[in-house]
C-alpha cells in the first residue's frame, strides 16, 4: 500500500534536496549541518547563500524535480528552509 507523505516528513526527499543545494552552491558542509527549520537565505545562516545561490538552485529543482518557480514571492517562500522546500516538491 503507497501513501503520499508531506515532504518535510521525507527524511530522503530532504537529503536529496541538502545534496543538491551543496552540490549546486559548492559548499563545503556536511549535509547533518543543515537544519531542516533554519532559514536558507538568512544573515544568520551557516550556508551563506546569495541570490546566484538561488537561481542555481532553482535551475537544479527544476531539472531534477520538474518543478519550476517563476514568481519570486513564491520562491523566497519555497526556499525558506528545507522542510518548506520538501512540503513544495511533495506536497501532502
Amino acid at each position: 500500500m503507497q501513501f503520499n507523505m508531506k515532504g518535510s516528513l521525507d527524511e530522503a526527499l530532504k537529503t536529496r534536496i541538502k545534496q543538491l543545494i551543496v552540490d549546486n552552491c559548492d559548499l563545503d558542509i556536511e549535509l547533518s549541518d543543515i537544519d531542516d527549520e533554519a532559514p536558507l537565505f538568512d544573515r544568520a545562516s551557516n550556508l551563506e547563500l546569495d541570490s546566484i545561490d538561488a537561481l542555481q538552485i532553482s535551475i537544479a529543482i527544476q531539472n531534477t524535480f520538474g518543478i519550476a518557480i517563476r514568481d519570486s514571492k513564491e520562491m523566497r517562500r519555497v526556499m525558506k528552509s528545507i522542510n518548506s522546500f520538501a512540503d513544495h516538491i511533495q506536497p501532502a
